[in-house]
């Protein structure tokens, strides 16, 4: 039966008789219909998983399609049950034809035996599923990249964080963050604090060619003082910039040295005129002290928002500039139920000034791209899937769920298309993070962050968080 006819008949059905006077259930109805095409499911998951016990859910005898429900035709098997407790974002690497994922855990600092920290960096080997420690010493490691010239580079999700990078991540061992105030490491020639980049609660991080790097600090507005704002988004632009391939020590890297910028937004279209409400439009960039950097940015009125999480470059954007996607999580008790917002950079080196008359080139533009409701909330983890462009959004709580969203078509709007969901966690003291698409887009690899471990045994001291393997999904052929 063709989809057009499939659609019709869905539409006439006598179960749904709601939907000729519902315009809102109808359009669910079509994407419903038609998401092989448009996501490349067979069918949408038409809830959440449903609540589980806190403890005793995660056991040594589990299946990994215990652990999550699933869009149909998309299947879910184990890489991993010993990875570290609270494995975060990870990266593939190398960058084409990955041998290993990279991951940060997302634990505290802490002595986890006698002289033995707890583990930040670990690889997982695509092959086999062996887990390894590559670096110790990090205070909530979230943040995490393959970089264009072959390096990790890796953060901290704390109010002093820092981003470090880390040289041959496939044959590093045994390496220490000795002190995290003082910057220093065990093995500088292997992995370096870079002093270049801002002091924040990082997570998401977009990386260009050439080094210029996006990311956002995650602050909650009225953190620091009482009405203050959230978190900044900052642009850091490299003193030299990287012209390709690969690089053999960390000497040799962009993030050595640049200049650090915070994203404002003008309520205005010809001058800076900022301040609450001017969340969304055009947007110039102001220079900020990396060592100060959330104090700098909130002196200089640079924009902020609730708790900016993952941040991914847009592959597929192909306007001038580059275009990238920043996860809001909000907070749904208080009825904020997050958003993504997308900026287009349209000279990303360039740093537009005001002329003498005190006006503005803005060179930027940022646009809400999804708005949460009471079913779907909470952004926290995103990602891109190569092939079709759709934007898949994690939500950052227990039984949490994930959502494919379409790309902006040519409607009016500037908004997704529509989003269905895909994947829920079933463990309630869990929830899923970390997700990332293979390089091909046919399958992603995703974190059971926080479950209860009581029944699973430690390895490396250390608690364990499960890996799973998500596949199935359907590339469109044309």
């Amino acid at each position: 039966m063709q989809r057009t006819a499939l659609l019709t008949l869905i539409l006439a059905s006598t179960a749904l008789p709601s939907l000729a006077d519902d315009a809102g259930q109808k359009f669910e109805a079509m994407l419903a219909a038609d998401s092989l095409a448009l996501f490349g499911v067979e069918s949408p998951l038409g809830a959440s998983a449903p609540e589980s016990a806190e403890t005793g859910f995660r056991k040594p005898d589990d299946t990994a399609a215990q652990l999550v429900s699933l869009a149909g035709g998309l299947q879910a098997r184990f890489l991993t049950r010993e990875a570290a407790d609270s494995w975060d974002m990870m990266t593939p690497f190398p960058a084409e034809n990955p041998t290993h994922l990279i991951a940060c855990i997302e634990g505290d600092l802490e002595e986890i035996a006698p002289g033995k920290l707890n583990p930040g960096i670990q690889r997982l080997s695509l092959a086999d599923g062996k887990v390894e420690t590559i670096l110790r010493g990090t205070s909530a490691c979230d943040g995490i990249r393959t970089t264009p010239w072959g390096t990790i580079v890796f953060t901290e999700e704390d109010d002093n964080g820092r981003l470090y990078e880390l040289l041959d991540p496939l044959n590093a061992s045994g390496l220490v963050i000795t002190d995290r105030e003082a910057g220093t490491t065990s093995d500088p020639a292997m992995v370096i604090t870079r002093t270049a980049l801002p002091v924040m609660a990082w997570e998401g991080i977009g990386i260009l060619p050439d080094g210029t790097i996006y990311a956002g600090d995650e602050l909650r507005p009225g953190t620091d003082a009482a009405n203050a704002d959230g978190g900044a988004i900052f642009k850091f632009v490299p003193a030299a910039a990287h012209t390709g391939g690969a690089i053999t020590s960390l000497d040799q890297s962009p993030l050595a040295a640049g200049k650090t910028y915070a994203m404002q937004v003008s309520c205005r279209p010809d001058e800076i005129q900022v301040g609450q409400g001017c969340e969304t439009g055009a947007a110039a960039w102001i220079e900020i002290d990396p060592a100060l950097a959330r104090t700098d940015a909130d002196a200089k009125a640079a924009t902020g928002y609730y708790r900016p999480e993952d941040l991914h470059i847009d592959p597929a954007h192909a306007g001038e500039g580059v275009r990238f996607c920043v996860a809001n999580t909000g907070n749904e008790g208080a009825q904020n139920n997050a958003e993504v917002i997308c900026v287009i950079d349209r000279s990303p080196a360039t740093i537009a000034m005001g002329d003498a008359e005190g006006k503005i080139d803005f060179t930027t533009e940022v646009a809400r791209f999804i708005e949460g409701d009471e079913d779907f909330n909470s952004f926290d983890n995103l990602d891109f899937q190569p092939g079709t462009g759709n934007l898949f959004v994690i939500e950052d709580h227990t039984n949490g769920d994930i959502f494919a969203c379409l790309r902006d078509g040519a409607d009016r709007d500037v908004k997704s298309d529509g989003c269905i969901r895909v994947l829920s966690v079933a463990d309630s003291s869990a929830e899923p993070t970390g997700f990332i698409f293979s390089e091909d887009g046919t399958k992603a690899w995703l974190s059971i962050q926080h479950s209860n471990d009581d029944a699973m045994a430690k390895v490396d001291d250390y608690g364990t968080d499960d890996i799973l393997e998500i596949s199935g999904f359907v590339l469109p052929t044309n």
